[in-house]
């Protein structure tokens, strides 16, 4: 029960907010924008007026899978974003490019996430697991405590990741707005729809926060419990 307190609302915001991206990139992507531009044509464009055209621009997979790259400069842009003249086309290539100048300009947000990434993915994968094994062994071995406050070490380094990518993504969404109306590629009612989308997609990051907050703050209150 006290796992579901904790557990349970943050998971039912991060159900919400993935259901809404994905019901608004539905809605947007039936929209043309109007100028009639794919994903590609946005994003050529983006990358020749913003210094940006030593960016690769590759075509993956399936729908919301656009990500950009730093390690190889390369922004990796679905099916659904590329080939679409669509107004999710233009926020989604925009944001992705968002990335890149982060990435062109040292932004300290991304390069403090970037730094994160190794012991993230260890914190993630391993945290959770060393805190289940060592509140077991702690009724054996007082070995069993140490083991388990290693894993919440471990996995608060995934929870600062979270944290850290909120204002790289936000940050990013910023940009892609002032990108597209730089250069004259929105209306005002794309603009409207663009918002949206970006606005949406922002709360799935703000959940995923709230999820590793809500996990960590569970095993501290299991091991402080204990140990009183």
């Amino acid at each position: 029960m006290l796992y579901l307190l904790f557990f349970l609302p943050a998971l039912l915001f991060a159900m919400w907010a993935q259901m809404r991206v994905r019901s608004t990139y539905a809605k947007f992507s039936k929209v043309p924008n109007a100028q009639g531009l794919t994903g590609m044509d946005v994003a050529r464009m983006l990358t020749r007026n913003e210094g940006l055209d030593h960016v690769r621009i590759e075509e993956i997979p399936g729908n919301l899978t656009d990500h950009y790259d730093p390690r190889g400069k390369v922004m990796r842009l679905s099916q659904g974003s590329i080939r679409a003249p669509s107004v999710a086309a233009l926020a989604i290539v925009a944001h992705e490019l968002g990335h890149a100048v982060q990435d062109q300009q040292g932004y300290a947000w991304l390069r403090v996430r970037a730094g994160l990434v190794g012991v993230a993915n260890i914190g993630s994968q391993f945290g959770l697991l060393l805190v289940i094994v060592g509140l077991i062994m702690s009724a054996m071995s007082p070995l069993g405590e140490s083991l388990a406050w290693a894993g919440v070490i471990l996995f608060s380094a995934a929870v600062a990741f979270t944290l850290v990518t909120l204002p790289v993504e936000f940050n990013a969404s910023s940009r892609a707005r002032e990108m597209l109306t730089r250069n004259g590629l929105v209306t005002s009612q794309d603009a409207q729809g663009v918002n949206q989308l970006l606005n949406a997609a922002a709360l799935t990051y703000v959940a995923a926060a709230a999820q590793a907050i809500s996990q960590l703050f569970y095993f501290l209150l299991l091991l402080t419990g204990r140990r009183s």
